[in-house]
């Protein structure tokens, strides 16, 4: 019961400090000890220890007398030499800032930026501190008049927002009609979700709209601004810089050989890294920081309680089982609709520490830090829509959810828990793969043998995936060619997991790049730049029947006395996170811009034939199409009329590529 006792109307951080200290190095300790040392001994006693010994004990005092008095000193003026230590470290990056600027600007815009958000961070933190109570008093007029226009207000607003978003979507999809099936999909995913529902009548339709708003402008930010794309690609190239550390390691252990052709010495240190570093961050109380700022942007938009919302906020960050225990002492007298979201969150998010993984298969870093973000959101609105909320909450209206910083006594011990608990992932992960893998194998040899009773050749699981799914594969925007592709690689999310479809998904990208021939035989090498963002967005989640028992598992450990609770609402909130994932792959393929191929006239003019790639392979299916052999005679339109090695550019492209122009 005091646990639940909240002073305070806000989220807060533990306090740091841990342990308690020693009396034999304070002060007091000290004095009492040469206290004790001086205090009258009896005579046997000094004649026992001698002179010399006397003398060596009272050589210690006096040299140990100056540290005495300099930690008093420090002890009673800690405040001050705090700020002055602050202040001569501040001198000091200002000085180090004003050089990187000077030197190189363009070099340094990236320490400008990451300057320009601590000391905005820092400077709103100080004025909430010293002038936030009196902004408040001096804004109680305007708040009053506000909330009594509310009601009218409101609506006005939800108009506005809606005949806007309606007019900016007829606008957009004129140019490429076929986000509309994108948009089709969205709306067909979330009308099925309400028909999943627990209780129609009792759906905050608040934290719907807003969960899928805020999910869409996100989206919106991250693929369709020109600030937006940029950081996120910044953002997601920093990543990438920073995973290829792990070399040093791995290198270190296992040889340059090892780490650069065998998949687990390559990609699997990345997870014992990332799991180090997310430590450290732990640690020192950064994510923290960031878990409880966007869990106050989710919860004051959303009206969500602040168990759920923090749990949620922090699945972006950590794993399944390690969320909720950001929340632990709470989820016990958490409500069914509280745990579901909880679930949730977890199955339509993905890890940190995986992220990296996929990272260095070759994904996306940027489709995947957003899809990780706009999941939050989504995750909580649905979570909301299918298991609404219809007992009364203990943690409603609360906001002091306090966050605890760990146990680890300094950052040393912190770096090594988090690369030790990161075994357990490692050998998880390599195990499944192997299990899963050896599984599907068996799985398709007997469906093929299956088929082939009846004269069906070639009968698998992705085959049947593919047929299964590829309505829902094209419902989310994906081309009907790519449509089978997509569905397979969705159902080996579902029913293994999404390491394996990433790992397939990585061939495909792969094979694109490298220039392939789209199709080999009646077999697709690769699928389109819009269905690979799709794909990825579609797979970015823990949602598939393997995790059921980690979910299960990780919160029945935590609170053994809910079983039932958490049993009972599993399958909801698995179905709920693989339409969570779907939703924001339907959102990707909405906001989906195609990549600019450039110019092919100069590409092919100046062109390395020796190798392939993607934009060779659009440039020479351009060549073709606009060949024309007639009568013996090869010719050719549009601007490759004009171009005077044209002929030249077909051979070299026909090396590469067939098409019936190569035949002339």
């Amino acid at each position: 019961a005091a646990l639940l006792k909240m002073e305070e109307n806000k989220i807060t951080l533990d306090n740091l400090e841990k342990g308690a200290d020693n009396p034999a190095f304070s002060s007091l300790g000290e004095e009492r000890l040469y206290g004790e040392s001086d205090g009258p001994r009896g005579e046997s006693e000094e004649e026992k220890r001698g002179e010399g010994k006397g003398g060596f004990s009272s050589y210690c005092r006096k040299a140990l007398q100056p540290a005495s008095k300099a930690k008093r000193f420090c002890k009673a003026h800690a405040k001050v030499l705090r700020m002055v230590v602050l202040g001569l470290l501040g001198v000091a990056y200002l000085c180090y800032f004003i050089a990187a600027c000077w030197l190189n600007f363009q070099r340094a815009i990236a320490l400008v930026v990451m300057t320009a958000v601590v000391v905005f961070f820092i400077c709103w933190s100080l004025f909430k501190k010293h002038c936030g109570a009196k902004v408040l008093l001096l804004l109680s007029p305007i708040w009053k008049c506000f909330q009594k226009s509310w009601l009218w207000l409101k609506w006005l607003l939800w108009v506005a927002l809606l005949g806007g978003l309606i007019t900016w979507l007829a606008l957009d999809t004129s140019k490429n009609p076929e986000q509309l099936i994108s948009l089709a999909g969205f709306c067909f995913l979330v009308l099925f979700l309400f028909a999943c529902s627990k209780h129609h009548g009792a759906v905050s339709w608040r934290a719907v709209f807003w969960g899928l708003g805020l999910e869409f402008l996100f989206g919106l930010f991250v693929l369709r601004t020109t600030p937006g794309v940029q950081a996120f690609q910044w953002l997601g190239d920093q990543i990438q810089y920073f995973l290829s550390y792990t070399k040093a390691g791995s290198g270190f252990v296992f040889g340059n050989t090892l780490i650069e052709e065998v998949f687990a010495f390559q990609t699997l240190p990345i997870v014992v890294f990332f799991s180090c570093v997310m430590s450290i961050l732990y640690y020192l109380g950064v994510m923290q920081w960031l878990i409880v700022k966007i869990s106050w942007l989710l919860q004051v938009s959303m009206g969500t309680t602040p168990t759920e919302t923090l749990s949620v906020a922090g699945n972006i960050f950590v794993g399944q089982t390690e969320a909720p225990l950001l929340i632990r002492p709470y989820l016990a007298d958490m409500t069914r609709s509280e745990i579901h979201a909880v679930m949730t969150g977890g199955f339509a998010t993905i890890a940190g520490s995986v992220m990296g993984a996929y990272i260095s298969f070759g994904i996306d870093a940027a489709s995947l830090i957003a899809a990780s973000v706009m999941a939050a959101p989504c995750a909580l609105a649905m979570s909301k829509l299918v298991y609404p909320e219809v007992e009364e909450s203990k943690f409603k209206g609360k906001g002091s959810i306090r966050l605890s910083s760990g146990e680890e006594q300094n950052i040393l011990e912190a770096a090594s828990n988090g690369a030790a608990a990161s075994v357990g992932l490692v050998a998880n992960i390599a195990a499944n793969l192997i299990a899963f893998l050896a599984v599907l194998e068996f799985i398709n040899a007997a469906l093929s043998w299956f088929g082939e009773m009846v004269d069906i050749e070639g009968l698998s699981f992705q085959v049947i995936c593919s047929y299964v799914l590829m309505p829902v594969a094209f419902l989310m925007g994906a081309d009907w060619a790519d449509s089978p592709v997509v569905a397979e690689l969705l159902g080996i999310k579902i029913f293994l997991n999404e390491f394996v479809a990433y790992q397939q998904l990585a061939t495909y990208k792969k094979n694109r790049l490298s220039g392939l021939e789209e199709w080999d035989g009646s077999r697709k090498q690769w699928i389109s730049e819009r269905a690979e963002s799709i794909t990825t967005f579609a797979l970015c989640g823990f949602a598939n029947l393997s995790s059921i028992g980690i979910m299960l598992g990780g919160l029945a450990s935590m609170v053994p006395q809910r079983k039932g609770d958490l049993a009972s609402v599993v399958l909801r909130a698995l179905l709920t996170g693989i339409c969570v994932s779907m939703l924001n792959a339907c959102l990707a393929g909405l906001l989906h811009v195609p990549t600019e191929v450039g110019n092919c006239l100069t590409f092919l003019s100046n062109a390395n034939y020796s190798s392939t790639s993607y934009t060779m392979y659009v440039c020479c299916k351009q060549l073709f199409a606009s060949s024309v052999f007639e009568n013996g005679t090869l010719s050719f339109t549009g601007d490759w009329a004009g171009l005077a090695d044209n002929v030249m550019c077909l051979t070299q492209c026909c090396g590469h590529y067939n098409h019936t122009s190569c035949a002339g």
